[in-house]
């Protein structure tokens, strides 16, 4: 697989609502900092090279980015550097960020917002982005309870003109449900890959039933989580990497695509090379034998 010369645009498309990407995105979560995400004490990353790999996704033609206001380590942002390194914004990209979640000025987490104050956290976004309105905002939860207030607060905020498509993030198949009887959802994103239970597949399918976008995270990473892409890869992911002269991520990143036309990918990195193996993937092709040895492992 020559991957300097394949684009984001072999994975194919789907809609965020009425924004069309690729299957192939960026995720923001890991250019902050070396090492382990989302920890206190994470060492800052290089400004210039976390700003190369943006400018370079997107002339793979990635135009899908998710990130986060509390994607942060100490001297860096995700979005202040995706702002630097891609401002003025192509028409084309199309960038998802989530609320709920909360970090405060030494990076320790905070609780969930409240319905109250989800308007700061989205105006943080917007400020931080250099944008007038977001193009997707997800509502990341914790537990099983209702989300009614938390998810009318953003769809008030999409009203008022500051978000253009509303989202969800860690959820069960009922909240969902909750969700769209406030307002129209246009994605979900939630923990999935190789080694997923069948209680994490019920949402992948109603979603592909529904034509909503299912966004995995941690589809590389697996139980490596914010540390990083897991080392542990069972025989079978690499006999298939083998057979296809690729690496065990690339098998993992390949089979969760694999899973429907509906399911996007945002694999991030702050690494050149490994950028172009991901974004090479989207021209990977899992026979379905493949793909059946592989459900189940990890």
């Amino acid at each position: 697989m020559t991957s300097q010369t394949i684009t984001a645009a072999a994975s194919g498309t789907w809609e965020l609502g009425d924004l069309t990407v690729h299957r192939i995105g960026f995720g923001a979560m890991r250019l902050p900092q070396y090492g382990e995400a989302l920890v206190a004490d994470a060492l800052p990353r290089d400004r210039d090279q976390a700003v190369r790999v943006l400018r370079r996704a997107v002339e793979l033609g990635v135009n899908h980015i998710d990130t986060a206001a509390f994607y942060f380590s100490p001297l860096r942002s995700a979005n202040e550097l995706i702002n630097r390194a891609l401002g003025p914004y192509p028409d084309d990209l199309v960038i998802t960020t989530k609320v709920g979640p909360g970090r405060d000025a030494s990076g320790e987490w905070q609780a969930h917002a409240t319905p109250g104050q989800l308007r700061g956290q989205v105006e943080e976004n917007l400020r931080q982005l250099g944008r007038d309105h977001l193009d997707v905002v997800n509502l990341r939860i914790v537990g099983t309870g209702s989300i009614a207030e938390r998810f009318g607060a953003l769809a008030e905020l999409r009203e008022a003109g500051l978000i253009r498509h509303l989202g969800l993030s860690n959820i069960r198949p009922h909240h969902l449900a909750e969700a769209q009887h406030i307002a129209p959802v246009v994605c979900v994103q939630n923990m999935y890959g190789i080694d997923a239970s069948p209680e994490q597949r019920e949402l992948l399918d109603l979603c592909g039933e529904q034509r909503i976008a299912f966004v995995p995270f941690y589809s590389i990473a697996g139980t490596g989580r914010t540390a990083g892409a897991t080392t542990g890869h069972s025989p079978e992911v690499r006999a298939v990497a083998r057979a296809h002269g690729v690496t065990p991520a690339q098998i993992r990143l390949a089979w969760t695509l694999h899973q429907g036309p509906h399911v996007l990918a945002i694999p991030g990195t702050g690494d050149l090379a490994h950028l172009a193996e991901n974004i090479a993937v989207g021209s990977l092709r899992l026979t379905e034998e493949e793909a059946a040895t592989l459900r189940g492992t990890a």
